[in-house]
């Protein structure tokens, strides 16, 4: 049986950082997999990410890049997004939006832009942690 998740009526925000390569590394840290690459995406994933306190300047920086991704992509509203994210034929366009949004997002997060996944989980872990005591 096959499941849906829908986060609705999101701010673009929400959208950006959920979409950011920061909230894939916890995806890949706390998701289960169904197959071989496809990830259980589940309410536990998205409730227990950490967003720390987030000013309007940081909203509106992660906003103004997201709209930069949403404008790329729907100069191909005719394609699928499999079609988009092909890493042989995506836009640079939408490549480039999608590097300068993470690295707002991690600028947000305060992460170097060189961190590692393995860092970058460990410190959404310890975020994580603090938020539950």
């Amino acid at each position: 049986m096959s499941e849906n998740i829908i986060v609705a009526d999101v701010p673009v925000y929400i959208f950006g950082i959920l979409t950011s390569n920061v909230h894939m590394k916890w995806t890949r840290l706390v998701c289960g997999k169904s197959g071989d690459t496809a990830y259980r995406y589940s309410s536990y994933t998205y409730n227990n990410f950490s967003l720390s306190k987030i000013t309007t300047e940081q909203i509106e920086h992660i906003e103004h890049t997201t709209k930069e991704i949403l404008y790329a992509r729907a100069k191909y509203y005719d394609c699928y997004l499999a079609d988009l994210y092909d890493e042989l034929t995506m836009s640079p366009k939408l490549r480039k939006s999608h590097q300068q949004k993470d690295l707002v997002v991690m600028e947000f997060y305060r992460f170097d832009k060189k961190i590692t996944e393995s860092e970058c989980v460990t410190k959404l872990m310890k975020m994580y942690q603090k938020l539950i005591k």
